[in-house]
């Protein structure tokens, strides 16, 4: 008999491991536009906290192929205090979310390149500086440098110089149009909190606190859960 309830616990816990683990690899591959793996906290065992409804420790972590916009970026997310608790404008929250972005110089280019029509052609390397904080957008002869800022949980690209014919306003212009499309399209209440250029590219930490999960008429990605 304990042997039955035993292997019955376990073979629910699997079920309940797989069954969620199926759902939020399909709601993160939504959201990020690409392939996602999902872990899940031991303790309290799952079983018991896909009966509840309350996740205690969740992880993220992307495939390295873009986010959302961002080709070439990846992206490791921790969750906690995830409560599944419907209600009319929700369903549920998110005690807190941590978030960090690596986006490899590879990918910044490409990504303007597809994102600013004319411009973004014209760029044919990116580099960075690290001891500088800068990135260098590479067309030929001419470059523009600019540094990765945090304002007001945002995450910009500062125009320092321009060396061609672009005036430095028009492209600020250009990279400002580009850094607000990635920052209005993350979710949940994500906002930047640093950001450091390194030797291959540029990595931001982001995060949300007690954040509401939308209904699928808010965002269809959730639809789901």
């Amino acid at each position: 008999m304990v042997a039955l309830i035993v292997g019955g616990l376990a073979g629910g816990e699997l079920y309940a491991r797989h069954r969620a683990d199926s759902i939020l690899t399909e709601v993160g591959q939504c959201v990020v536009e690409d392939g996602v793996s999902i872990s899940f906290g031991v303790n309290p065992p799952f079983l018991w906290q896909h009966i509840t409804g309350h996740y205690t420790n969740i992880s993220v972590t992307t495939a390295g192929n873009r986010v959302q916009s961002a080709d070439g970026m990846t992206a490791d997310v921790t969750l906690k205090d995830v409560r599944l608790q419907d209600s009319a404008d929700s369903k549920g929250t998110i005690g807190s979310l941590d978030a960090t972005l690596r986006w490899k110089s590879a990918g910044i280019k490409d990504t303007v390149a597809a994102n600013l029509p004319g411009v973004g052609s014209l760029v044919t390397g990116v580099s960075t500086d690290p001891a500088a904080g800068t990135v260098i957008l590479e067309a030929g002869s001419n470059s523009v440098t600019a540094k990765p800022v945090v304002t007001d949980g945002d995450l910009n690209l500062e125009v320092l110089d321009v060396i061609g014919p672009l005036p430095k306003d028009a492209v600020q212009t250009a990279l400002n149009g580009l850094t607000k499309k990635l920052n209005d399209n993350y979710p949940l209440g994500i906002h930047a909190d640093s950001v450091k250029v390194t030797d291959t590219g540029v990595v931001g930490t982001f995060s949300s606190q007690n954040a509401s999960i939308p209904k699928e008429d808010a965002n269809p990605c959730f639809a789901r859960i």
